[in-house]
This record gives C-alpha cells, sequence and structure tokens, in this order.
C-alpha cells in the first residue's frame, strides 16, 4: 500500500514529499516514484525561478510530479496544493516521520556537498508543521525508514 494505483496513472499527480532534512524523502523518490513522476527539487534546480518555470511546464502538459523538499509549512504546501489541484492533479502527501537525531546523524554521513548546516536542520525541524487532509490532499501517507534501506508507508489516520 502506499503505491499509485492505476487510476492514478490516468489522471496526472502532484507528490509532495514532507519532512526534515535527511529523512529520506530522495531516497523515497528514487525507489519508489522514479518511473513515474519527475522530480523537482531546488537542489538540483539551485532557483526558485527554475523551479517554478518546471512546475508550471508539468502543471501546463500534465506529466505527473514530485515536489522533493521540506514543505515544512502549510503556507508552502498551500501553493503547490492550489495550483495542482486548479490544474486538475490529484495531491498526494507523502511526511516523512523521522526522529531529529537520526536525521542529524544521516546528514553527517552525506557528501560534504549534499550535507546541510546541522543549524539549517534544526530550524526545519522547528517549522515542519504536520500535515493535515484539510489541507486539500487527495490522499495523505505517513513514511518510515525501515532500518534496511527501504520504506514503510502507512495510510494517513491508522497510525499518529
Amino acid at each position: 500500500m502506499g503505491s499509485l494505483s492505476e487510476t492514478d496513472v490516468r489522471t496526472p499527480s502532484a507528490v509532495m514529499l514532507i519532512g526534515i532534512p535527511a529523512s529520506g524523502k530522495s531516497t523515497f523518490y528514487k525507489q519508489r516514484l522514479f518511473d513515474s513522476h519527475l522530480r523537482i527539487n531546488p537542489d538540483q534546480l539551485r532557483s526558485h525561478h527554475r523551479e517554478h518555470a518546471l512546475l508550471e511546464a508539468c502543471l501546463a502538459t500534465q506529466v505527473s510530479f514530485v515536489v522533493d523538499n521540506t514543505n515544512a509549512t502549510r503556507i508552502v504546501r498551500s501553493r503547490i496544493v492550489d495550483l495542482a489541484r486548479s490544474a486538475g492533479f490529484r495531491v498526494i502527501g507523502y511526511y516523512f516521520r523521522s526522529k531529529l537525531t537520526e536525521a542529524l546523524q544521516r546528514n553527517h554521513l552525506r557528501d560534504r556537498h549534499a550535507r546541510m548546516p546541522v543549524k539549517g536542520v534544526l530550524g526545519i525541524s522547528g517549522q515542519l508543521e504536520r500535515p493535515s487532509p484539510a489541507e486539500g490532499f487527495d490522499e495523505l501517507w505517513y513514511v518510515r525508514m525501515d532500518g534496511q534501506g527501504g520504506f514503510v508507508v502507512d495510510q494517513w489516520g491508522k497510525n499518529p
């Protein structure tokens, strides 16, 4: 469960990954969504202008996409949710539950160019607002790392 169904393939989907840095969002994308969704990632695009242009192109051409960022606050998420819903996309959120100490440890193990400053991880952790179906998500899922390089995905509301 937690994977996109056949009916979802016909309707484009806007997937939002939500969580602190080093919680597994990019790895999850590579394992579960790489073959079906274009990745919008500010670290790769290196500018808000490019990020916005790619988002607009996906919406205009009905290409399913993943916003692979922290998406920490309701305000940030609402912009993407509103644009996607207006363009007829299904909106799916994956909320990554991660202990701060574990995320800091994974962040420390990253290549130095990919590593985020500890203050940045702490700052985003302090800003992170738990998403809610009321924000306009068609589906919302909990995600956690399974300790073996994979993920456990639970339906929203089943496990807090």
